[in-house]
């Protein structure tokens, strides 16, 4: 299925609405791929908010459907617990469950968290905003016109990578390799990027002695602004065991990655998709922070988070079980009619745009939220300054995964310059 056999929306819908309810299983990474998972959630929201398949590729899980469920779960790290993972998918056992500190309950992840969060403070940031400027500007000048072109390989995924490189204190050279190894690491072997388990562990034996590097440079160097250096000379973190440290490089790398870099292609899609808001957006350059903020919510590029319950609950009329895996779908929370009005259309000047789930809430909220919609925010200001139209020619390719929702592929055509 995730090569050729592609489902339809209207297949899916068919198969939404007349399946058993208590079969429904929206963690099909096909469905994802398709971008066919939309009616598997607006019936579970509608009738089985809170939600548990028994049988599944991932096994049995619960699934949160609803916005105010959502934040239920996410704030409540008390009883629903992020050890051992945050995605659907069980860590392999060739692998394991890397520690990092977003898998991990406080105290442990508040002092970790704190060690990096200075790399994405306002001050930092207003410090990193014109080198973000001028990779952007240099990005799109040297895009071609009039000719067709893949937006995510030459925008979206080389902005993050200079990006990651930069956070990382890693030579500008090596930044595709960034990109390649977070892609590696939420990949699902078959599904286009691995083959096999065992590729996956041979490439990250080359990603954890790359970043073994890094680390032995920091440690025996005076301490710098940039994420290594951070957690090689902070006070909680510096004597972390090797497979700690790799854990927070593979948390920080797929988080500094995903995000920002689906959600700029997403924002050309959906751009594209509704041709009456690109125009409103040319019109009026300052919606753009707005607009950010929306295509966040639309996109949502990290479809859920999971957790593990700790203790017997009754929550939203049913009972979930101590050990019970707890999907929070946040790509269905940021659809929910309940809370959001017209959640499915796109709408740039949206009120209350930057009330979506897609960051997470509570202690959890993702640290590098601020740097996505200031890298965002920069892209489309250079983008207006420079081109009428960034015109999308063909069908995207999307991920072939339950947790990344982004694009593999996103054909392009600018006609001309300003």
């Amino acid at each position: 299925m995730a090569d050729g056999n592609v489902i339809s929306l209207r297949e899916a819908r068919e198969q939404a609405w007349s399946l058993p309810l208590e079969t429904l299983n929206p963690a099909q990474p096909a469905l994802f791929q398709a971008d066919a998972m939309w009616p598997y959630f607006e019936r579970l929201r509608k009738e089985s908010p809170v939600h548990y398949t028994p049988q599944s590729e991932f096994g049995p899980y619960w699934s949160i459907t609803k916005y105010n469920d959502i934040m239920a779960v996410d704030t409540n790290h008390q009883v629903f617990s992020s050890e051992g993972g945050i995605t659907i998918a069980t860590a392999p056992t060739e692998i394991g469950p890397l520690p990092m500190f977003i898998a991990m309950d406080p105290p442990k992840h508040d002092v970790q968290r704190k060690t990096v969060s200075p790399a994405v403070s306002p001050h930092s940031l207003a410090l990193q905003e014109p080198q973000i400027r001028q990779w952007a500007g240099d990005i799109l000048d040297g895009l071609p016109i009039g000719e067709e072109f893949d937006w995510v390989d030459k925008v979206s995924m080389e902005l993050t990578a200079m990006m990651l490189a930069n956070l990382f204190g890693a030579p500008q050279e090596d930044r595709r390799k960034l990109t390649y190894w977070s892609d590696v690491a939420t990949a699902i072997p078959g599904g286009g990027l691995i083959d096999t388990i065992q590729q996956k562990v041979e490439i990250f034996t080359q990603y954890h002695g790359y970043f073994t590097n890094l680390w032995n440079q920091r440690v025996n160097a005076e301490p710098t602004n940039d994420l290594i250096s951070m957690l090689a000379h902070g006070e909680s973190t510096r004597n972390m065991e090797p497979r700690e440290f790799f854990g927070n490089v593979v948390l920080l790398t797929v988080g500094g990655n995903d995000t920002t870099r689906n959600t700029i292609s997403g924002s050309v899609l959906a751009l594209n998709q509704n041709p009456d808001q690109y125009q409103k957006l040319r019109d009026n350059p300052d919606l753009i922070p707005n607009m950010v903020s929306e295509t966040i919510r639309w996109q949502t590029p990290l479809a859920h988070m999971r957790r593990i319950a700790k203790q017997d609950i009754e929550f939203g009329g049913k009972t979930i079980r101590e050990g019970d895996k707890v999907v929070m779908w946040y790509v269905s929370g940021n659809r929910d009619e309940t809370v959001i009005d017209n959640p499915n259309a796109y709408l740039i000047d949206r009120e209350r745009a930057r009330q979506h789930l897609s960051f997470g809430f509570g202690i959890h909220r993702c640290v590098g939220n601020r740097l996505a919609e200031l890298q965002l925010k920069i892209i489309w200001e250079e983008i207006l300054k420079r081109f009428p139209e960034v015109k999308v020619v063909g069908e995207p390719k999307r991920s072939y995964s339950t947790f990344v929702k982004g694009y593999e592929r996103l054909p392009v055509v600018i006609p001309s310059r300003n």
